[in-house]
């Protein structure tokens, strides 16, 4: 399986221009760090969300009803 680099598209918003041209290192560089950084955004999140339900749980509650009891 051939790998392909990831591609630009730079878009003059002035005249409509578009150009379409493969990432140079450093854009790649920088593509792979925010995919880095949102995949541990999202393994944050879900570790909160599994925290929260199994402190619910403990105490015999669900969110609805604790919404309700804090609201």
């Amino acid at each position: 399986m051939s790998k392909t680099k990831p591609q630009v598209k730079i878009v003059n918003c002035e005249t409509g221009e578009e150009i379409t041209r493969d990432a140079n290192a450093d854009e790649i560089k920088q593509i792979q760090l925010d995919a880095d950084n949102a995949a541990a955004k999202e393994a944050e999140t879900k570790a909160k969300e599994t925290a929260k339900a199994a402190i619910l749980d403990r105490i015999g509650l669900t969110a609805d009803e604790l919404k309700t009891i804090l609201g």
